[in-house]
């Protein structure tokens, strides 16, 4: 049962072209104490919005990028605690009463560790290393299932609209605002990215994006710098 302070969470999912990816995740969201599941495609040219149709609480259309359509998702959405959840990743079970035993200590939201979905020594050395730099940076990537209190993501005005870096900017915001909690329950997401473009290469766009970010470029540019990389 959910903690008192926390009466109903729903999950929001951003999604593109993610007809093969999107069942799994809606399954193993799709647990006791969530009150909707609400998917918003940024025009898929698949079946995604069948799938969502078919499985999701919601599915709405917003304007292409995860800031634009999370935000979308998180107004219509009913619950007192929203979950940003990526089309390619998977909840673990039990996560309602996790998520609502965080809050109920005061916090004003949080995040999962992660796995990735690929076996090798080199991924699980990639998942320690995420993990813990979120631990010791307070900030989370948005694969990573990041939640937060409604009243408090509203009064932060959500995620903001930039094509690139909404949730480390997201983060930031949320750790000005009080106390985020690292969860060590894991989220299991796809390493497809990593392995379309290589490990190593991966990590250094990453680490370039983030000094980048860090530095004061604009999410603009850094989008288009990423999409030139790729």
């Amino acid at each position: 049962m959910l903690a008192s302070r926390m009466t109903s969470l729903s999950v929001v999912v951003p999604a593109l072209d993610e007809e093969t990816a999107l069942p799994r995740a809606l399954s193993a969201a799709r647990q006791q104490g969530v009150v909707e599941l609400v998917v918003v495609d940024g025009g898929s040219r698949d079946d995604t919005l069948g799938v969502a149709r078919r499985l999701a609480d919601r599915v709405l259309v917003a304007p292409r990028g995860r800031a634009a359509q999370m935000n979308a998702g998180a107004a219509v959405a009913r619950g007192d605690v929203l979950l940003f959840l990526h089309a390619d990743t998977l909840l673990p079970l039990g996560y309602p009463e996790r998520v609502a035993g965080a809050l109920a200590t005061g916090a004003i939201g949080g995040r999962f560790d992660l796995r990735l979905d690929a076996p090798g020594l080199v991924f699980r050395g990639l998942e320690r290393l995420i993990n813990l730099r979120s631990r010791l940076t307070g900030v989370a990537t948005g694969d990573q299932a990041i939640f937060v209190r409604r009243d408090v993501f509203a009064r932060l005005g959500g995620y903001p609209p930039v094509p690139l870096m909404e949730d480390i900017a997201l983060c930031r915001r949320l750790k000005r605002a009080g106390r985020v909690v690292a969860l060590r329950d894991r989220v299991v997401t796809s390493a497809r990215r990593w392995q379309r473009h290589g490990v190593a290469r991966t990590i250094l766009l990453m680490w370039a994006l983030r000094a980048g970010y860090y530095a004061g470029l604009s999410p603009d540019r850094l989008a288009r710098l990423y999409a030139d990389a790729r």
